[in-house]
């Protein structure tokens, strides 16, 4: 359920974590201010990756083609999850604006949010299995779910 884009994310987010924490246990000795000016600028340009990563183009580009989420939203409209999402009327195909509506209400989802969120009302997974499936505890899926249900239908009061 995770492309390459997504794993990278969270790949390169560990990282940022990773220096975060290493920052945070040096001292203030002159070489240590010095490990955190090289280390904070470690970071910045890993947020700047992630940034372009997540948008799909240069942060803060204001010209050209907006390709918000490019990577995450070829991989939703590729996954044909939208039949089973029980919102099509019957004999109905849905349209491509409102595809477009649904995979930007997906991508504003954590990928974690959006895995257990599609894996529980696309796919029809109990919370269980979801747990089991993806190594965390019932209760974390259970709360992964809510929010994004909280987060959806905040943007679809805002589309509405």
């Amino acid at each position: 359920m995770t492309n390459w884009a997504d794993q990278l994310i969270i790949e390169y987010e560990e990282s940022r974590k990773s220096l975060h924490a290493i920052k945070n246990n040096l001292g203030d000795s002159e070489l240590d201010k010095l490990d955190k000016t090289q280390i904070n600028s470690m970071i910045n340009d890993m947020s700047f990756s992630i940034d372009w990563m997540k948008l799909g183009r240069r942060p803060g580009n204001l010209r050209g083609i907006d390709k918000r989420s490019a990577y995450q939203r070829r991989v939703l409209v590729d996954m044909d999850l939208f039949p089973s999402l029980d919102i099509q009327p019957e004999n109905q195909e849905i349209s491509d604006e409102t595809k477009e509506m649904l995979v930007n209400i997906l991508i504003d989802l954590s990928h974690r949010e959006r895995q257990c969120y599609l894996l529980h009302m696309a796919q029809g997974w109990s919370l269980s299995e979801i747990a089991k499936e993806i190594g965390i505890a019932k209760r974390t899926v259970q709360q992964y779910v809510d929010r994004a249900k909280d987060k959806v239908s905040a943007n679809m009061e805002k589309v509405s």
